[in-house]
């Protein structure tokens, strides 16, 4: 016999024999029953409420918006696949952190909204980039289209592919660590901008 055999027999003594568990009640899991511009709504704002700039738009304006946005940002990194063209924007090609330090900006696509949390995920595929791209320049324009956005996290666990590595994003970079202050921008972008298109 093992240790590893001891134990677990001596653990099964001291225990004794454990009770039939029940199968256990779900059904405080319940579809949202909001949708359509109410989720969107719900959705805008309690992203503001994270203290993140939310701008609607048609698909036809996002070159517009992202123009306007990221006005005065003089280098701005744009991921593989990002499918509109953005002025001055410049590849990633594996830039270091402290290279993408000296980047002013990011533009990116995403996976899913969650409504009910105000948060944006990113699976860093075509469009998205990798982690490091959403989390060292100061300022992340994130576009999420309104068919992307749902419910709750349940919803959003269910769309999204466990595979793939995530980011969930609620508002930019904030830590109240320090006398309980609030600074931000510590370990990731002083300020997202989400352009919800649709």
């Amino acid at each position: 016999m093992s240790a590893r055999d001891d134990i677990l027999a001596k653990v099964r003594a001291a225990v004794g024999e454990a009770p039939e568990v029940a199968a256990v009640p779900r059904d405080y899991r319940r579809p949202s029953q909001s949708s359509g511009e109410e989720l969107l709504d719900r959705f805008v704002e309690r992203v503001e409420d994270y203290r993140a700039t939310v701008t609607r738009c048609a698909e036809g304006d996002v070159p517009r918006e992202l123009e306007r946005l990221l006005d005065g940002a003089r280098r701005v990194v744009v991921p593989d696949g990002f499918p509109w063209s953005v002025p001055g924007g410049e590849p990633d090609e594996g830039k270091s952190a402290a290279e993408l330090n000296d980047v002013d900006a990011v533009v990116t696509t995403s996976s899913v909204g969650i409504a009910e949390t105000g948060t944006v995920v990113l699976s860093h595929g075509a469009g998205q980039g990798r982690r490091a791209l959403s989390l060292v320049p100061d300022l992340h324009v994130c576009v999420i289209h309104t068919d992307q956005v749902v419910a709750g996290v349940n919803e959003a666990v269910g769309v999204l592919d466990p595979l793939r590595p995530q980011t969930w994003i609620s508002g930019p970079s904030a830590t109240s660590d320090i006398e309980l202050s609030r600074v931000e921008g510590v370990h990731g972008p002083r300020t997202l901008h989400v352009l919800l298109v649709g």
